[in-house]
């Protein structure tokens, strides 16, 4: 298990302005915090503001100014199998009308840990991690598939994983 920072997908002062959509327009300093975190979650403040240039109580502050708005999460990375989830799969939804209404419903599953609404294939990808196989076809089968609005679905079971990371870093 190792911790890092996650740029929030949902997402004033000098270090953050709301655009009219809704994004955050960032300033350096608060993109090098954020990249200082993605190395390492659990970096100490007075380290960061020694990289970034500011004091540790301004770090501090911009930190939790980008956690409130929504900008990044600091989290813990498992490798589920090591945590007892035995089945992870992808799942393709295809959807009749409100594709919306079918993703908030996913987002709502406590075995759903990523959707995205795409354009492709599917309408909409969902990561779900399971313990087992009999959870993960209760999951699809009778959950899922159940939706109103789920017109079909296609199963991808991750058979081992070989990357997991969050380091993109920021534009």
């Amino acid at each position: 298990m190792h911790s890092e920072t996650v740029p929030s997908r949902s997402a004033d002062h000098r270090d953050s302005r709301e655009s009219r959509n809704g994004s955050h327009h960032l300033d350096a300093v608060s993109l090098a915090i954020i990249e200082q975190l993605q190395e390492d979650g659990r970096r100490p403040y007075a380290a960061i503001g020694k990289a970034v240039g500011l004091s540790e109580a301004a770090v501090r502050q911009r930190v939790q100014k980008l956690l409130d708005q929504g900008v990044m999460q600091i989290v813990a990375v498992t490798d589920p199998l090591t945590v007892g989830f035995r089945r992870q799969a992808m799942v393709g939804v295809n959807v009749e009308g409100d594709t919306e209404t079918v993703a908030d419903a996913l987002a709502g599953m406590s075995e759903v840990e990523y959707v995205v609404m795409t354009a492709g294939s599917f309408d909409i990808l969902a990561e779900i991690v399971c313990e087992d196989d009999d959870q993960l076809l209760d999951v699809i089968n009778k959950r899922i598939r159940a939706l109103p609005g789920v017109r079909s679905t296609e199963s991808f079971v991750y058979l081992k994983l070989k990357k997991q990371t969050y380091m993109w870093g920021t534009r």
